[in-house]
């Protein structure tokens, strides 16, 4: 994998340029200063080559990546040859499938002779990079930051996204984030209703409080008008298709990122998640010791016994749950991001603000899916040249790249020309291909920062993703409960990594196989809740889990 210098380079240049080899608190400037003069090496013109010709065919790089199955290979990628045009550096691309990349992971760790310059789409843990930069093995990018302009202004701009990449073992940043702001992670489930359907159940007088004119985006229904509404829908031949017994009144992917249980427990006050844990007011709360958390469980076991829950969401994939929406429909009601994407006929559909429970409870849930990824690139220290990498890799965060990398090239996937606000905007699909398809099939994905100032002067949002915020704002923004914030990306110690490592484990498993058990077969009685509660206190050891959560967040927030 590692690359040679040209023969004819003298020895005293190509000692100058071999590998950086663990150096990475002594760096005297003599490295650089030889890639200026011989290569042209510039970092501060971000519409300039970053290396001359001579460095375009000497200088090389191997970047090793899983990629999408759908993904053409990176080398092939227009964005990347278009990369290649405006830098003049090198990247040859070593692609791999992910389920590959899990397996070699190790081995390219623990192969010190055969290691690749950088891992692209890393996915690398906060144990990890502690673990293999104690070793030497990664770069401290913090250490180069004057060769990245564009991620030394974002740190500088949001030191938010700073103190989540810093190892707080040394202080120093290892990988290279992901940035994706819209607003849209934190809440990945909305509720939508089949208003025909409604309508019919509103006709028949099967359901009270709501009127005709009250199907629309935004309607707020009370358990008790989406029971009445639930059960209409499983007694009747609602798509006329001769079949009573085809019909799902309620639908989801149990446990899934999107589309999942989480915000029928809001019903009852709980903003829950899959982690069952949330900050609320600064502190770090598990759901699953909150009474309320039994009474909602209890609450929609009912409804898994009366069939009004479909049995299904808690078995089916999510491929299979969208594959099952389409055609002849069958959904009454269905947790997902996007009607478009689930059902054959959208149009039938509406968004629903959450359901307020029996007691008058109306909350979203807040999820924990991060839109700052860290541990997206690392390099190893074995890097040659590492400045130029690194410079190149920066590229990746000027807005106009990161719209690319994130879903394709201009000239495929954007047009050529800017629109009337000198932003990008997208092509029409061709004909046959999925907007899905197209991006998957020639956008790389990975580093990239795109945020507020991105999506109002660089980029337009995808059509879909501009729908999702827009209903959002109506069904979801207003009803997040005060003093709740998401659990998202922490920085830990090792000691407090291996308390999670000897734990967690444990207490997910736990809670896992006891809600699956308790909603399944009808709810969870006074004793095995106080049973329940005992052993997470006890053998499961949530408290220390917990702890190590309060530490880590109150380690963050006296950065902010």
């Amino acid at each position: 994998m590692k690359r040679m210098l040209s023969a004819l380079l003298t020895a005293m240049i190509l000692l100058s340029l071999t590998a950086c080899g663990g150096k990475t608190e002594e760096k005297t400037g003599s490295d650089v200063e030889a890639l200026k003069s011989e290569y042209g090496f510039q970092w501060t013109d971000p519409s300039a080559p970053i290396l001359n010709d001579k460095g375009a065919s000497e200088i090389s790089f191997t970047i090793y990546s899983s990629k999408n199955a759908s993904a053409l290979d990176y080398n092939d990628m227009k964005i990347m040859q278009d990369l290649f045009a405006d830098t003049n550096v090198t990247v040859n691309w070593e692609n791999v499938s992910e389920s590959v990349y899990e397996q070699q992971k190790n081995l390219i760790f623990g192969n010190a002779d055969d290691r690749p310059d950088a891992i692209y789409h890393a996915g690398m843990g906060a144990g990890e990079i502690i673990k293999y930069a104690k070793r030497k093995m990664l770069v401290p990018i913090s250490d180069y930051l004057e060769y990245m302009p564009n991620l030394a202004k974002i740190l500088e701009d949001r030191p938010d996204i700073k103190n989540q990449l810093t190892n707080v073992e040394d202080g120093k940043i290892y990988s290279l984030p992901r940035v994706e702001e819209m607003g849209l992670l934190q809440y990945p489930n909305i509720l939508f209703l089949n208003k025909a359907w409604a309508q019919q159940a509103i006709d028949a007088g099967a359901v009270s409080g709501i009127s005709a004119a009250d199907l629309q985006d935004g309607l707020s229904l009370t358990a008790a008008q989406m029971e009445s509404l639930l059960n209409y829908f499983k007694d009747n031949d609602m798509n006329g298709n001769g079949d009573a017994g085809d019909e799902r009144p309620l639908n989801f992917v149990y446990n899934n990122w999107q589309g999942n249980q989480c915000d029928l427990y809001g019903m009852f006050g709980l903003n829950d998640n899959l982690e069952h844990r949330v900050i609320v007011d600064g502190k770090v709360t598990y759901t699953v010791t909150d009474p309320r958390f039994k009474e909602a469980t209890n609450f929609i076991a009912d409804w898994v016994t009366k069939g009004l829950i479909d049995k299904v969401s808690f078995e089916q994939s999510q491929d299979n749950f969208l594959a099952n929406g389409k055609g002849a429909e069958t959904y009454g009601a269905f947790y997902w991001w996007e009607s478009e994407t689930v059902v054959s006929n959208p149009e039938n559909y509406i968004a629903c603000a959450p359901l307020t429970g029996p007691d008058g409870e109306q909350t979203i849930c807040v999820s924990n899916n991060p839109e700052i990824s860290t541990g997206e690139v690392v390099v190893f220290s074995n890097c040659a040249n590492v400045e130029v990498l690194l410079a190149y890799l920066d590229r990746y965060y000027d807005p106009l790249i990161s719209a690319q990398v994130n879903y394709g090239p201009i000239g495929i996937v954007y047009e050529e020309e800017l629109d009337a606000n000198g932003k990008l905007v997208q092509k029409e699909l061709p004909e046959g291909i999925t907007s899905d398809e197209l991006r998957l099939q020639n956008a790389p994905f990975g580093i990239i920062y795109l945020s507020d100032y991105a999506w109002e002067n660089v980029v337009n949002m995808e059509p879909r993703a501009q729908l999702r915020a827009d209903r959002l704002k109506l069904v979801a923004e207003p009803y997040v409960s005060a003093g709740i914030q998401s659990c998202g990306n922490l920085q830990f110690t090792m000691e407090e990594l291996n308390t999670l490592s000897n734990y967690e484990v444990n207490f997910n498993d736990y809670v896992r196989t006891n809600l699956i058990n308790w909603l399944m077969k009808g709810g969870v009685s006074d004793a095995d809740w106080d049973a329940f509660q005992s052993d997470l206190s006890g053998k499961v050891n949530l408290p220390s889990i917990q702890q190590v959560y309060q530490d880590a967040y109150d380690r963050l927030a006296s950065m902010s």
